[in-house]
């Protein structure tokens, strides 16, 4: 990979700009042969492909530019595009922030659908009919038909809105628990505590015994999903989980 591309992805990547010495260092880091050269060789070289890829995004052909703002390199969107942009921001969905309960059923479904609430509740073990109903709201989940059981329960998946909130493919490029775990905290609120591990990959409890009471775990939040399904509340569902240390049902 020549120079240039280097440095393009790197202000890319950055999620604040970046000075020129931490990008010399990377240069240098990511060139072992090149370790033990003259850093000054090294910083005119960088400094020189940085002139070179600043005026490529000048031309017309591109929407964005490299700007020096604060002491580095950033990537920005033109002054000129400013209207449209304004117009795309509006027509953007709200974020989306969901409860722990709700994590936990989407996680279920996700890794065991087509799935029904009776097995979602006994692999999570508390009801969880009130919180299907945030989550068809919010197009996460869908209806599947029905299983040729007793009752014929609904069956329930995951939706496209699913995979465009987690950038996925297909359900086949779902990941493991802990990944899985952390594309929620990036994708719906940073301020989560961990999903317990009540799901495996195969959608299985991770242990037989009940959980003791605490923030996070499943036990605390039994009494009032219990009450929620007796009388069809779902309120407290749409609350964003607190980070103190109260019920995450509270």
């Amino acid at each position: 990979m020549n120079l240039k591309a280097k440095l393009e992805a790197i202000i890319y990547a950055a999620e604040t700009p970046i000075p020129l010495d931490h990008i010399v260092q990377l240069a240098r880091d990511s060139s072992p042969g090149d370790s033990t050269g003259d850093d000054a060789l090294i910083r005119s070289a960088v400094r020189a492909a940085l002139e070179e890829l600043t005026a490529d995004y000048a031309g017309e052909g591109h929407g964005i530019e490299i700007r020096q703002v604060a002491g580095g390199y950033r990537m920005s969107t033109k002054p000129e595009h400013h209207d449209i942009l304004r117009a795309f921001a509006k027509s953007l969905k709200p974020p989306i922030r969901l409860s722990l309960p709700a994590l936990e059923t989407l996680a279920v479904i996700a890794y065991k659908q087509p799935a029904t609430v009776p097995e979602i509740s006994d692999i999570r073990g508390v009801d969880s009919s009130g919180v299907i109903a945030t989550l068809l709201e919010r197009k996460l989940i869908t209806t599947a038909g029905r299983k040729a059981v007793i009752g014929r329960p609904i069956l329930y998946k995951t939706t496209k809105e699913f995979l465009l909130r987690f950038g996925l493919k297909d359900v086949n490029e779902l990941p493991s628990m802990e990944e899985f775990e952390k594309l929620v905290s990036e994708s719906f609120q940073s301020d989560l505590w961990p999903l317990p591990e009540a799901v495996t990959a195969t959608g299985a409890r991770a242990d037989s015994s009940p959980h003791e009471s605490g923030p996070g775990d499943l036990a605390s939040v039994e009494a009032d999903q219990a009450g929620a399904a007796e009388t069809g509340e779902s309120a407290e569902l749409d609350q964003p989980v607190a980070t103190g240390e109260n019920d995450p049902a509270a």
